[in-house]
């Protein structure tokens, strides 16, 4: 995780800024609270064929605006292979079927053409803009179909 945040690529369009150290990487995660509150989180992503860590993709709930949001983030060597897009539609596949939740957003700097293609191939659809963090921001949702679960 230290090693994720700290490529100023990496963490580019997501507000957050490097750890500082080993040990701020170390507490992030002791204190990471989503699995006890919720149920779900984000989850890191090995690749099968090595065994490494190649980055995370998960659900968060955040209390204050009653919303659970898809998020990513992998290393720059696994960019444009189909990780982050595969990851994430196994994460609203669980979200729906397991979880119960019946709305999913997905949040992306408009620059970060990227994530925006990964949140759209996985099924969101455009909703609003927003200010994040100083910079525009666009909101993306899926809705539980019936129909299709």
């Amino acid at each position: 995780m230290f090693e994720l945040n700290n490529n100023p690529e990496v963490i580019k369009y997501t507000g957050d800024k490097a750890f500082g150290s080993l040990e701020d990487a170390r507490i992030f995660l002791e204190n990471y609270d989503q699995y006890a509150l919720h149920g779900f989180g984000r989850w890191a992503v090995v690749q099968k064929s090595t065994g490494k860590f190649i980055g995370w993709c998960g659900l968060k709930y955040s209390a204050t605006i009653d919303e659970v949001d898809i998020g990513f983030r992998f290393f720059k060597a696994a960019w444009n292979q189909g990780f982050a897009t595969e990851a994430a539609k196994k994460c609203i596949q669980l979200g729906f079927d397991s979880l119960g939740i019946k709305r999913i957003v997905g949040r992306a700097m408009v620059g970060n053409i990227a994530s925006i293609k990964v949140l759209e191939k996985i099924g969101l659809t455009f909703l609003k803009e927003f200010d994040f963090d100083g910079e525009e921001g666009a909101i993306y949702e899926i809705v539980y179909n019936e129909k299709e679960h």
